[in-house]
């Protein structure tokens, strides 16, 4: 029987952390089948079957549009089955299901291998990882982008560089498998002068990093870093923000953040906006609208906060990273900062597939309370804001000084023709 999360979630395939994994990998319909070559054992090729025909009902009954956007989804059936029934193992298996998936030209619709699934279920716990930060690379399709570099791991201690290419076909190791704790993997990466490195890393047991951290080093300002809605998240921003001065200027950084949990970024705006306030309408497939609106949440605040709020975006602000900020400047409560978001923006939910990977599907359309479709689109910033590769190497965030600086009353008072 397939397990069906029924958290509903604002949340994208994007980057994958081997640290901690944000969502399921995204990879292209460039990416090549299984090799005929390699031919699977029956068990495999019965589990294939099963797998790749959950995947294929489950967008045929359940994905938002019952239209599938014009596609034929039989005649898709007839191209991958025969692939995917052949695929010898779980890389090859999760290609074509991508494969597949992508026809759909939605950044939520993805399958997670069951490795994947679990470090994605072990996110935020003690585990075995490398300390890397993976995001498909669209020029080397099947490949993977280094976003980021976690301080004190064995991917920094073997010399791996933030936005070197993993090169899967030369280094034998995919995400799609596990990582165990001093099992070493033998990885060649390439550099952007095009230069190969092979580097042995060996995983060693991480503690979490946690998904919100306070930053109150700044006079004046408090710093709310959010990696993630998750679980919590409003109970925790109630807790920083009570009895905050109400001349302390909030900074909201959702960079990078993928989104999360639906009822987290209500919780979020409730900390802002009063309550029964509508921020959103959700679409079911059914074509039934329902609007969204604030219900409190936020830990044990009765009522929003007067507090000037900033809020930090960049093109990597998926999901509920991108309704947050949207409704906030809707409702002139922030000045969004940075950088045009991803406009990936549907409420998608999880379902478990049977052989322990996970399949991303969107079942609900979303526009703003002002109408705005954001899917494809993505938040237009209030103040154009960017953190280089060389920024971060050098310890800068100018889109954080911008952020700062806007607080200011008189600039977001200024209306929405601001500049700094």
């Amino acid at each position: 029987m397939i397990f069906r999360r029924l958290v509903m979630r604002l949340a994208v395939p994007a980057a994958m952390s081997l640290a901690f994994v944000a969502a399921p990998a995204v990879v292209t319909a460039a990416d090549e089948a299984p090799s005929a070559a390699a031919q699977p054992s029956r068990e495999r090729a019965r589990m294939n079957q099963r797998v790749f025909d959950s995947v294929w009902s489950e967008v045929r009954t359940q994905y938002y549009d019952p239209l599938l956007h014009g596609i034929d989804w039989n005649a898709a059936r007839r191209t991958y089955r025969p692939q995917a029934l052949a695929a010898p193992d779980d890389r090859a298996l999760y290609l074509v299901l991508d494969q597949m998936l992508n026809l759909l030209d939605d950044d939520h619709a993805g399958a997670a291998s069951p490795a994947v699934a679990r470090r994605q279920d072990a996110q935020r716990t003690r585990r075995a990882a490398i300390g890397v930060t993976l995001r498909p690379d669209p020029e080397h399709p099947g490949d993977y982008r280094i976003e980021s570099v976690r301080r004190g791991s064995p991917a920094e201690a073997a010399g791996v560089a933030e936005g070197w290419r993993l090169d899967i076909a030369q280094g034998g190791w995919s995400p799609e498998q596990d990582v165990i704790a001093g099992r070493t993997l033998n990885l060649t990466f390439v550099d952007d002068a095009e230069d190969r490195h092979v580097l042995s890393v060996t995983p060693a047991i991480l503690e979490p990093q946690p998904a919100f951290v306070a930053d109150r080093s700044r006079p004046g300002v408090v710093v709310l870093r959010v990696d993630g809605f998750d679980a919590g998240l409003g109970r925790w921003m109630g807790a920083e923000l009570a009895n905050l001065p109400p001349e302390t200027g909030v900074v909201l950084d959702l960079r990078g953040n993928p989104g999360g949990r639906l009822m987290e970024a209500d919780a979020v705006l409730s900390c802002f906006l009063p309550r029964d306030q509508v921020w959103a309408t959700r679409t079911l497939r059914s074509g039934r609208q329902v609007d969204l609106s604030t219900g409190g949440g936020c830990g044990d605040l009765d009522q929003p906060v007067p507090n000037e709020v900033a809020v930090l975006v960049d093109s990597d602000s998926r999901s509920a990273a991108e309704l947050t900020p949207a409704a906030l400047q809707e409702a002139r409560r922030a000045v969004v900062i940075g950088e045009r978001t991803a406009g990936a923006v549907l409420i998608s939910q999880d379902t478990r597939l049977p052989d322990g990977g996970r399949l991303t599907l969107s079942r609900s359309d979303f526009v703003t309370s002002g109408g705005v479709r954001l899917e494809k689109r993505g938040v237009t910033p209030d103040v154009e804001a960017s953190l280089s590769r060389e920024d971060r190497r050098e310890g800068r965030d100018p889109a954080l000084d911008t952020a700062i600086r806007s607080l200011s009353r008189e600039t977001v008072l200024a209306g929405p023709d601001r500049s700094l």
